[in-house]
């Protein structure tokens, strides 16, 4: 037994999901729309494939936006973990309670980090920074301090500025007090 295999149109009507009449009348406006681009060339839009033109373009564009959206997150989430991993290397210890106090600001607050002479000396230089990740405070050299000020500055609180004095100043033993009147 061999079966003839049917159309969607006969399909439809053998399942009764549709009717001989609108089948027909489907039928004759293809057709009057096939002899009208045969004789007087006119071109037919047809709105369907427009519209899905239209949804195809519409989703290419958000697909891209998510995309940006989603490398945008996870070049974020890299640059924290890169930042992390230096704290977590080169961090220096701050010393104890009874340690000196070092004064900072972090965002129009004055902020107290108590840390051993050396490490104040230090930071006065400019040879340490303190750098605030996740709410905490960290002391770290000032070379790392700048890798991490290239991934996200807001990290930086305090980095003073070295001093790059000529060692053959020869005044260089006698430093000038900043309340001298004259």
């Amino acid at each position: 037994m061999t079966q003839k295999k049917l159309s969607l149109q006969e399909q439809l009507l053998k399942a009764g999901l549709a009717s001989t009449a609108k089948a027909k009348q489907i039928k004759s406006t293809k057709h009057k729309e096939s002899k009208l681009q045969k004789h007087n060339n006119v071109h037919i839009v047809d709105e369907v494939a427009l519209q899905v033109q239209k949804a195809k373009t519409e989703q290419l564009a958000k697909d891209r936006e998510l995309g940006a959206l989603q490398k945008k997150q996870a070049e974020q989430k890299a640059t924290v973990a890169q930042i992390r991993q230096l704290i977590e290397l080169h961090r220096k210890p701050q010393g104890d309670e009874n340690g000196v106090a070092y004064h900072f600001s972090d965002n129009n607050k004055v902020k107290t980090l108590y840390v051993s002479e050396l490490i104040r000396e230090q930071l006065i230089k400019g040879l340490l920074a303190i750098i605030k990740f996740e709410k905490h405070y960290e002391l770290v050299a000032t070379d790392i301090a700048e890798k991490i000020r290239l991934r996200d500055a807001a990290c930086v609180i305090v980095l003073n500025a070295a001093d790059d004095k000529a060692s053959d100043d020869a005044y260089a033993a006698y430093q000038i007090p900043d309340d001298l009147m004259w």
